[in-house]
């Protein structure tokens, strides 16, 4: 499963967003992610890809985030 696909899972299990707003350009923020949502799909995303994310800065898009856990596999 490729990463996008993985990272719109996740945030329609955890946080009931639709699959289809999860764009590469979507930013976190338009989709209602706040600081503590973002505490819990780390974890998540952690789990799921198997990796560490560390203190990822700057992730501020979908797209960011799906190059950033790319980086790490």
């Amino acid at each position: 499963m490729a990463t996008l696909d993985t990272i719109q899972k996740v945030l329609n299990e955890n946080l009931d967003i639709e699959p289809e707003t999860v764009t590469v350009d979507a930013t976190l923020e338009g989709l209602g992610i706040d600081s503590l949502d973002m505490v819990e799909l780390v974890c998540e995303i952690e789990n799921r890809f198997d990796i560490e994310l560390g203190e990822a800065e700057g992730l501020d898009t979908v797209g960011k985030l799906v190059d950033y856990i790319d980086g790490l596999k």
